[in-house]
């Protein structure tokens, strides 16, 4: 390992509260023209990004937004004035109407609406539904139907990330369980039959493939954190070039050239309140990622920057290699889930968490091509100093 080290160069809408049914709906998407007779006052229905339905006490329909029509395939100028179940008809999961099924217009009087389900549209396209049932007063009769469409792309993707997340934590444990298994089980079947050696050997690869296995688990126990954002800092101060050198360490220990790392510490570094193992987990996997896809030389370097707006003092590292980089296409997907520089292993969730727990402190981190053509990635962390103590 080289180290080097520089001298000092909003409105609101309101509506009265029984606001006259309007009596000859038109205007651009079917909706009626102008906003403030549907009860909005500056906000048109085509301006709201979920698809509006409105029905009257009546049963017929009187407002049919842009987005409705949209999500339904049907113009808004034929869904205005027909029935409600005839301009939306709607079916659940087992073919049954579903209008005739809630029945807003009877039943208790008590209901407030629909919470919000997958219904079917004509040709079987999923909707998201909901609907809210407005009162002349909490008993009385129905005097508007108002029903939110959107589509289910949104969450059709979040549930295929999840299959993802689920497939590929099933595929990473599959392999270190299966050694552990057949270690253990090998070691108190035919205990008698190895060597000191030979025990040994078998009980150092079950505890590799025990930390592996906590690792991911921990890994995944992040991701939960950050999307919720509950991801906690617990702040310290941080040597930040001692914690470089131990990760330098750990990779010329597993059988690294020390020459393939250089680590230059520019002068005059501020004081850091980080979370000392967090700073670890993205040092580690910005170090493993460069020593697992890059090539040549793996550099390391510390110097004093300044962040936000205010210039607050702050903390640079900057990790480059000589590889390949990344392709400029690529680069905006890096810090995605499940996004992978090559074939070489690994989950694709390591950098994911590198930008969430250095936004948790309230840094940035960015992705480039290094001065050699390698992957240069370079994150700013602000000094973080409690406030009790400024």
């Amino acid at each position: 390992m080289t180290v080097g080290t520089d001298r000092p160069t909003q409105a609101r809408s309101t509506a009265p509260p029984h606001a006259p049914e309007p009596q000859d709906p038109t205007g651009p998407a079917g909706s009626e023209t102008p906003a403030e007779s549907d009860g909005f006052v500056g906000i048109h229905p085509d301006d709201l990004p979920d698809g509006l339905v409105v029905a009257d006490r009546t049963g017929r329909v009187i407002c049919f937004n842009a987005a409705a029509s949209r999500i339904t395939a049907v113009p808004g100028g034929r869904a205005l004035g027909l029935p409600l179940d005839q301009a939306l008809p709607l079916e659940d999961l087992k073919g049954r109407r579903w209008w005739t099924l809630t029945d807003p217009y009877g039943g208790l009087a008590i209901r407030r609406g629909q919470p919000e389900r997958n219904l079917l549209l004509p040709g079987g396209r999923e909707v998201l539904v909901s609907a809210r049932y407005v009162r002349e007063h909490p008993t009385g009769p129905v005097r508007r139907v108002v029903v939110s469409l959107r589509g289910t792309e949104a969450r059709r993707r979040t549930e295929r990330s999840h299959a993802e997340l689920i497939a590929t934590v099933a595929h990473e444990l599959r392999s270190p369980l299966t050694s552990v298994k057949g270690f253990t089980a090998t070691l108190l079947t035919k205990w008698e039959r190895f060597n000191d050696e030979q025990k040994r050997l078998m009980l150092e690869t079950v505890d590799a493939d025990a930390g592996r296995i906590k690792r991911l688990i921990a890994e995944l126990l992040d991701i939960s954190r950050i999307d919720s954002g509950r991801l906690e800092v617990r702040r310290q101060p941080v040597d930040i070039a001692a914690a470089i050198g131990r990760h330098v360490q750990v990779h010329i220990t597993g059988g690294q050239s020390p020459d393939r790392f250089f680590v230059r510490i520019r002068p005059g570094l501020p004081a850091l309140w980080a979370d000392p193992d967090k700073i670890d987990q993205i040092l580690g996997n910005l170090l493993e990622n460069a020593v697992r896809h890059g090539d040549g030389t793996v550099t390391i370097e510390v110097a004093p920057a300044r962040t936000g707006d205010d210039g607050e003092e702050g903390t640079e590292v900057t990790v480059s290699d000589e590889g390949p980089g990344i392709p400029e296409e690529s680069m905006s997907r890096v810090f995605t889930r499940f996004w992978r520089g090559s074939k070489r292993g690994g989950t694709g969730l390591g950098l994911y968490i590198v930008k969430g727990v250095v936004e948790a402190h309230g840094g940035t981190i960015t992705v480039g091509r290094g001065p050699r053509g390698g992957a240069e990635f370079r994150f700013i962390l602000p000094v973080g100093t409690p406030a009790h103590l400024i």
